[in-house]
C-alpha cells in the first residue's frame, strides 16, 4: 500500500515543473511513511511514498525500473496472486531471480502482455507504468475503485495523484465545481468520477487511460460489474451457500500474504464475524480489534465480538471510548479530508483505525458485504415497497401524519417517524427517484435554497440530470440485483471505500476487504435476490451460509453500526466551530458561496424539537467550510 503521483509534460519540461514532484510526494507520507522515491527523465516526473506490506527489503522500492530501464512503474495496491501469475506467465523471464514482489512481477507482465494482463490481477491497485522509449504512459485502477486516482489534463500536461492534495502540488486550478457541489449537498459525498474542483477527475474503476506525447490517446474499460440474470438458475440456494463459503475462503486466504503484522476489524457484526471466522483458519492467533462507545450502550456492540473473539481464541483489542474521545480526534479527520466527503461515520473508522495501527500495519475488513449482498434498511424498504402490500398502501396514505410527527434518531419513536415518513415520499416516486431519494439528505430543491443565487447561477442543472441518469443507468426492470449493482456503483465506489481508504491511509494501515474479490462479487450478481433479501431477513445468503461458524446471539438482532452524536455535539460542545466560526452568518455572507438565511433556517433546525436530519447538512456544510478555508480560501475560487 502505497502513494503515487506524477506529471507529463506535453510541452518542453522545466527543471521547476518537474521539481514539484518532490512536494507532490511529501504530500503523500501518511501513505508511505516507510520509503519515498523519485523518478525524473525528459518530461516525465513520478513520485513514490511507500508502506511496506509484500517485501519489505529495498529491493522492492519504487518507482522501479527493469533491467534494461527503459520501463518505469508506481504502484499503489496490492496483487495478491503474483507468484501464481509469476509461475504460469513468466517462466521465461529473468530465468535467473525470482519475483519476491506484486511490484516485480506486474511490472513484467506490463511489459511483456501490456493491458492484457489487467484481468488476471487479484487484488486492488491503483498505478502508471511508463515506456522511456515510446513515451507512452499507462495509467489503470482495480476493478472495484478500492484504490483512487485522480488526474488533471490540460494542453500542456498531465498531472495525477492518489490524492488531492499532492494533485494541487502540480499547479492545478482550484476552482469550484459548483454541479458538484450541488450534488454533494445532496448525497454528502462526490459522485465518481468527478470531484469538487473543475477540470479534476477520478480514473473510473475497472478502467485504464494511455498517455502519449500529445496527450490522451484512449479510456477504456477492462472489468465491468453488471447482473447476470442467466446465471440465477446455476445453484440453488444451498449449493450457492457452499459455493459462496468457498470463494471466501479463497478470498481470505490470498489476503493474508503480508510480510508485516496483520490482524482484522471485528466489529460483531455478520460481516466481521465472518472475516474472522475465515481468517482464524489460517494464522496461529489472529489479532482482532473493536472499537466500543462508553456514552452510548445501545451503539457499542463489543459483547457481540468479544463472542467471536472467544469462539476463534483471538488477541482480542477492545479500544472502550468516550464522546471525549471521538472529539479529540475530530480535528484530524478534518485535516486529512483534502475534498469534501460528509460521511460521518469516517470519524469512527478513524479512530478504530488510528488505535490498530498500534498493533498490526494490515487489517482485514467487511466493507462491501451489505452493498453486494443487501444489508441496508433501504434494501429491506425496497423489497417491500414492491410487493404491493397492504402495509405498503397503509404507510404511503399516512405520509402527511409521518411529515407532521417530530423527526429525530435521537430515539426509537421519532426515529421511527423519521423511517415512515421516508418510506412515504419514496412511495409516491418511480424506482429511480426513490433510489435517489433514499440514497440521499436533500432533494434538489433542497440542496438549491442552500447556494447562493450567484452560485446555482454557475449549477448546470442539464448536465448534472444526465450524470445523475448515467448513475442510475443499471435500473431499468423489476430485477431487485439492478439496486444492488447501483449501490456498487455509487454507494460503494464513492462513500464508503473512499471513506475507509482515505481513513487508513490518514493512519498508514492497510485496509484488505474480502467480500469484494471480484470473484466473489461476480458470484453474487449470478444469484437470484430472492437468495439476498426477503421479507425477515437482509444478507440471508451470507447469514445462512455462515449460520454454523458464529455465535447464535448474533442473528435476529438490530444492524447498528458505526454512529456519533453529531445533533448533540452540534448543540453543544461545536456549536461554537458552528455559529461563530464556519457558519457564521457575516462569513457565509462574505464568501458568497451559500444563502445567509437558508444557514440561519438551518441552524434554528438544528436546535429545534423537530432536528429531522438538519444534524447531516450542517456536517457536510461544516466539512465543506473547513476545506475551503483550507484549501481554496480565496474570491478566484468562485470568480
Amino acid at each position: 500500500m502505497c502513494g503515487i503521483t506524477g506529471f507529463y509534460s506535453f510541452t518542453t519540461a522545466t527543471a521547476s515543473t518537474l521539481a514539484k514532484v518532490q512536494q507532490s510526494n511529501q504530500k503523500l507520507i501518511q501513505r508511505g511513511p516507510d520509503d519515498g522515491h523519485i523518478f525524473c527523465t525528459g518530461q516525465v516526473a513520478l513520485g513514490h511514498r511507500r508502506l511496506s506490506i509484500i517485501d519489505t527489503s529495498e529491493h522492492a522500492a519504487q518507482p522501479m525500473k527493469d533491467e534494461s530501464g527503459r520501463y518505469v512503474i508506481v504502484f499503489n495496491g496490492e496483487i495478491f496472486n503474483f507468484k501464481e501469475l509469476s509461475d504460469v506467465y513468466l517462466k521465461n523471464y529473468r530465468k535467473d531471480t525470482v519475483p519476491t514482489s506484486d511490484t516485480e512481477v506486474l511490472l513484467a507482465l506490463l511489459i511483456i502482455f501490456g493491458t492484457d494482463c489487467l484481468p488476471w490481477l487479484h487484488g486492488f491497485f491503483a498505478f502508471s507504468f511508463f515506456d522511456t522509449h515510446t513515451g507512452r504512459m499507462i495509467l489503470a485502477r482495480d476493478p472495484l475503485g478500492k484504490k483512487p486516482l485522480l488526474y488533471y489534463q490540460t494542453a500542456d500536461g498531465f498531472a495525477f495523484s492518489s490524492e488531492m492534495k499532492s494533485l494541487l502540488e502540480w499547479d492545478v486550478p482550484r476552482k469550484i465545481n459548483f454541479s458538484v457541489l450541488h450534488q454533494y449537498l445532496q448525497l454528502n459525498y462526490i459522485p465518481q468520477p468527478q470531484s469538487m474542483l473543475e477540470g479534476v477527475l477520478k480514473l473510473k474503476a475497472g478502467h485504464y487511460m494511455v498517455i502519449g506525447t500529445n496527450g490522451q490517446e484512449s479510456y477504456e474499460a477492462f472489468y465491468t460489474l453488471s447482473c447476470r440474470p442467466e446465471q440465477y438458475r446455476q445453484y440453488t440456494y444451498e449449493a450457492a451457500q457452499t459455493e459462496l463459503v468457498r470463494k471466501m475462503d479463497a478470498s481470505i486466504q490470498e489476503r493474508m500474504i503480508a510480510d508485516v503484522p496483520l490482524g482484522a476489524f471485528l466489529s460483531g457484526g455478520i460481516d466481521s464475524s465472518v472475516i474472522v471466522a475465515l481468517a482464524s483458519k489460517y494464522t496461529a492467533k489472529l489479532s482482532t480489534f473493536s472499537v466500543g462507545y462508553k456514552d452510548n450502550a445501545f451503539f457499542d456492540e463489543t459483547n457481540y465480538a468479544a463472542l467471536v473473539a472467544k469462539r476463534y481464541q483471538t488477541d482480542h483489542h477492545v479500544f472502550s471510548l468516550s464522546n471525549d474521545d471521538f472529539l479529540e480526534h475530530l480535528y484530524s479527520v478534518l485535516d486529512y479530508i483534502d475534498e469534501p466527503f460528509a460521511d460521518s461515520s469516517a470519524l469512527p473508522v478513524y479512530i478504530l483505525s488510528h488505535y490498530t495501527r498500534r498493533h498490526v500495519t494490515v487489517a482485514l475488513s467487511g466493507d462491501g458485504a451489505d452493498e453486494v449482498f443487501s444489508g441496508y434498511n433501504k434494501h429491506a424498504a425496497e423489497w417491500r415497497m414492491r410487493q404491493g402490500s397492504l402495509a405498503r398502501s397503509l404507510v404511503k396514505a399516512a405520509g402527511p401524519l409521518w411529515k407532521a410527527l417530530p423527526h429525530s434518531r435521537n430515539n426509537k419513536l421519532t426515529n421511527l417517524f423519521r423511517q415512515l415518513d421516508r418510506f412515504a415520499a419514496g412511495a409516491r416516486l418511480d424506482t429511480k427517484e426513490r433510489y435517489w431519494r433514499w440514497a440521499g439528505f436533500n432533494t434538489v430543491d433542497e440542496a438549491s435554497r442552500l447556494l447562493h443565487e450567484k452560485s446555482r447561477d454557475k449549477v448546470n442543472f442539464s448536465l448534472m440530470a444526465a450524470e445523475k441518469e448515467a448513475l442510475l443507468s443499471a435500473i431499468g426492470t423489476d430485477d431487485f440485483n439492478e439496486v444492488l449493482l447501483t449501490d456498487v456503483n455509487l454507494v460503494l465506489l464513492s462513500d464508503m471505500l473512499v471513506k475507509v481508504d482515505l481513513m487508513s491511509m490518514a493512519n498508514s494501515i492497510e485496509v484488505r476487504s474480502p467480500f469484494l474479490d471480484k470473484r466473489v462479487v461476480d458470484f453474487a450478481f449470478g444469484l437470484p435476490s430472492s437468495y439476498k433479501v426477503d421479507g425477515g431477513m437482509k444478507k440471508k445468503i451470507v447469514q445462512d451460509a455462515f449460520r454454523d461458524m458464529l455465535p447464535a446471539e448474533l442473528y435476529d438482532r438490530p444492524k447498528h453500526g458505526f454512529e456519533i452524536p453529531l445533533l448533540e455535539w452540534f448543540r453543544k460542545e461545536l456549536w461554537g466551530l458552528i455559529n461563530d466560526d464556519l457558519l457564521q452568518k457575516d462569513f457565509v455572507q462574505q464568501q458568497g458561496i451559500f444563502d445567509v438565511h437558508a444557514i440561519e433556517n438551518l441552524k434554528l433546525k438544528l436546535r429545534s424539537n423537530n432536528p429531522e436530519d438538519s444534524h447531516a447538512t450542517v456536517w457536510a456544510l461544516i466539512v465543506f467550510q473547513y476545506w475551503w478555508k483550507k484549501y481554496i480560501g480565496g474570491a478566484e475560487a468562485y470568480a
